[in-house]
């Protein structure tokens, strides 16, 4: 028999459907953000989230409704010989007034009805504005208690529709939403809007942790991750930076450490010393388990509107990389790359896009040494024999195959931020285990976020024929590369940009995630198309 709280719906994911529906959704399948108005939220119930009770004052009270299928917490009750009084905490850190809202009304009524269900005489309400030290009086009438009942209907009917509801378009709500990060309202609205507004997608205060040094140990230590090698501290972070874990070969990291990163909602990912992902872990609550069994509906009968969109935007972005960067002339080849660009646009499946991103790879990557300065150390191009993946035998080979490393480790971790599965894709195949999805995902990145920071590394004299050994016949990155080419791609990585479709600064580790979520868009049922990010 199954738990009848299991599916009792909490009345504070009502109040949210009263503020958005889409909102109440983002909620339900589990999406959580950190941002300042969550926060200010959580502080201002600090006094009142102990179930504690003096006399006369309950506070953390919990309380149900069986007929509605209801859940939830009464903040304080204040019972006296009239009855008793409801009062419901709240902040204000956008709105700066002490305004009683629609969803406030909604909540309290609901509150009332639950207790006076469970034999509890209510006679009044009230809001205490903790910024304002405020208690405001909400009278509540019968049709107040109509529209509670109407809402939890509603509520209801969007936690069991197969689909999202559709986002806001361009609604002054947004603006004081939380979720706006992980909603991305105007990124689904249709294209033709003349005006799109400027929205909070900035990067989470916070800095995705590479472990580097073979040997060393991460644990923590009084609220910061420590790295200790031959019982010396290298490094000290402080915890509440960290927003991932990228694991390179042999470093050691503490059980603490992996169960922090996790409940905190973050992702750990493994590479082998050569950057390749050997493994991630995520946290058990991930959002949207739906949307994520579409994705695997999809990936098993295929997309083939996204594949050409994803394999069509890497080529389009492969000629910009040569156009840009090239010390030649190169204008037949770049064009010839734009083509192909086309060609996967209009393929009939996925093998013919392949073969287009084949010769497209052919044309990139034998002209790829004229992107590498006439300054850098010759060992790069006088040891390239043209593009080589596992088991490359040459530096600037070696290179790429590690950046590449870091920019799945990075698509991992924004697929699992979206409640995804990297390992179900609509390109690349799912077999021997490979995280087809984060395959897919990185391939318009490649260019502009791993080729770049290689180039760039190599030609500003970063990395040099002395970052690398030589052993039994292959190429391998010292510490000293691995080092000097995970700084460069974080730097490029965390460069800004606007982006090209959504007309606002942001970065390209934020842009990853956008991506992800525009497909999630997809398998929820918000969004029609892909767009992949095409670079000038």
């Amino acid at each position: 028999m199954s738990d009848p709280e299991s599916n009792a719906i909490p009345i504070s994911l009502v109040a949210h459907t009263v503020f958005c529906a889409r909102r109440a959704w983002i909620e339900a399948v589990g999406e959580r953000v950190d941002s300042a108005q969550i926060e200010a939220g959580l502080h201002a119930h600090a006094r009142v989230d102990s179930a504690v009770s003096t006399e006369g004052v309950s506070r953390s009270v919990d309380i149900s409704h069986d007929g509605l299928g209801l859940i939830g917490k009464c903040d304080v009750l204040e019972a006296d010989d009239a009855g008793t009084a409801i009062v419901e905490y709240k902040a204000t850190p956008l709105r700066r007034v002490p305004e009683v809202t629609d969803a406030n009304i909604v909540q309290l009524a609901l509150q009332r009805i639950c207790l006076e269900a469970a034999g509890t005489q209510v006679d009044d309400q009230r809001v205490y504005f903790t910024n304002h030290r405020r208690s405001v009086h909400v009278p509540l009438s019968p049709s107040d208690f109509e529209d509670a009942h109407a809402w939890v209907a509603r509520t209801r009917e969007i936690v069991e529709a197969a689909e999202a509801p559709k986002p806001l378009v361009d609604d002054p709500r947004c603006r004081f939403c939380s979720h706006v990060g992980v909603c991305l309202p105007d990124e689904h609205v249709a294209q033709e809007l003349v005006r799109v507004r400027r929205i909070a997608v900035g990067d989470p205060a916070g800095d995705v942790l590479h472990l580097t040094t073979p040997g060393s140990r991460a644990s923590i230590k009084a609220g910061r991750v420590v790295v200790h090698k031959a019982r010396e501290e290298s490094t000290s972070v402080p915890l509440e930076r960290v927003v991932g874990l990228v694991v390179h070969g042999n470093v050691d990291i503490s059980s603490a450490l992996i169960r922090e990163i996790l409940w905190r909602g973050y992702g750990i990912v493994w590479c082998s010393s050569s950057g390749r992902v050997v493994g991630h872990a995520r946290s058990s609550k991930s959002p949207n388990g739906y949307p994520r069994l579409m994705q695997h509906v999809r990936a098993y009968t295929g997309d083939l509107a996204l594949a050409r969109e994803l394999m069509a935007t890497k080529v389009s972005n492969q000629a910009t990389q040569l156009r840009r960067g090239t010390r030649i002339d190169l204008k037949a080849d770049v064009g010839r790359m734009r083509t192909i660009s086309k060609q996967i646009a209009t393929a009939s499946s996925i093998p013919e896009i392949f073969g287009f991103e084949g010769e497209a790879a052919s044309v990139y990557f034998e002209n790829f040494p004229s992107m590498v300065s006439d300054s850098a150390d010759r060992v790069f191009l006088e040891r390239w024999k043209g593009r080589s993946g596992r088991g490359a035998s040459d530096p600037l080979n070696v290179a790429l195959n590690y950046a590449y490393g870091l920019l799945v480790a990075d698509c991992i971790r924004a697929i699992c931020a979206a409640g995804l599965d990297p390992h179900a894709g609509f390109v690349h195949s799912s077999s021997r285990n490979k995280p087809a999805f984060a395959l897919d995902l990185m391939e318009q990145f490649r260019p502009v976020i791993a080729d770049s920071a290689v180039l760039s590394a190599i030609n500003n004299g970063l990395l040099t024929g002395v970052d690398f050994s030589e052993v039994a016949g292959s190429t391998r990155l010292r510490v000293s590369g691995r080092k000097a080419l995970t700084s460069e791609f974080e730097r490029r990585i965390g460069h800004e940009f606007t982006h090209p479709i959504f007309k606002y600064k942001i970065s390209w580790r934020r842009a990853i995630e956008v991506q992800a979520r525009m497909v999630l868009g997809i398998l929820d049922g918000t969004r029609d198309e892909y767009t992949g990010i095409r670079t000038r």
